[in-house]
């Protein structure tokens, strides 16, 4: 049987397992998001028989599909609910958006920014494959400066490292809003969750050390640092 016409929910449902089992995944929610939305899916068709593995999957251009846990990780630290307004910066191939769609919709929206086109197109393809497109909106730009056309959010997740939280996203979150973020160096970050209360004030907070792909923009990395 090949790749394209097999079936994959065993392993998906044993990575969820797994994930539960390690105290990753723990809301309803995002576990029936994590069991609904196919990963294999959102993979290049060569190594869609390691869309289950516990790991970061090439997906083209420098980028990559981040692994599992750290889906789940970030998933569950944004919180989303049913009905948010969601702001992703960083679509890659668009499995995140994704499950996060899964969780806010029907009322709710996702729109994901991403600075490469050719995974711009990627990402539409495989969201709409998969009958997502509803729910997610694809935009190419600077994802660094937010998307403020349809601010405020009430949640933003941003999927690639920066090198201090931009301004840009801040002023785009809702108050009682809550964003996602890795911040670092190259080699070595730490995923910030950011809470703005209703007067506008921030809280910082830490949650685990990551490894991602820089954020490329005006309130970013230089492509020239890397």
């Amino acid at each position: 049987m090949d790749a394209e016409s097999r079936d994959y929910s065993a392993e998906r449902r044993r990575l969820v397992e797994s994930l539960i089992a390690e105290g990753i995944l723990r809301t309803p929610e995002v576990i029936q998001a994590f069991l609904k939305v196919p990963r294999e899916e959102f993979v290049p068709p060569e190594l869609r028989d390691y869309a289950y593995d516990d790991r970061p999957l090439p997906i083209g251009y420098g980028q990559t599909i981040s692994a599992p846990h750290m889906v789940a990780i970030m998933t569950e630290e944004l919180s989303p609910r049913r009905g948010d307004k969601v702001l992703e910066v960083g679509t890659g191939s668009g499995y995140q958006a994704a499950i996060l769609a899964e969780i806010v919709k029907p009322e709710g929206h996702v729109w994901t920014i991403e600075r490469v086109r050719e995974l711009v197109e990627f990402a539409r393809n495989n969201l709409r494959r998969v009958g997502y497109d509803r729910y997610v909106t694809v935009v190419h730009g600077d994802g660094s400066l937010g998307l403020p056309e349809h601010a405020p959010y009430d949640r933003i997740i941003v999927t690639a490292a920066a090198p201090s939280i931009p301004e840009s996203l801040v002023k785009q979150l809702k108050p009682r809003g809550r964003m996602v973020i890795p911040v670092g160096g190259r080699y070595y970050q730490v995923l910030k969750i950011v809470n703005k209360d209703e007067s506008g004030n921030i809280k910082v907070s830490n949650s685990v050390p990551c490894i991602f792909v820089p954020l490329i923009g005006r309130n970013g990395f230089s492509e020239y640092e890397f």
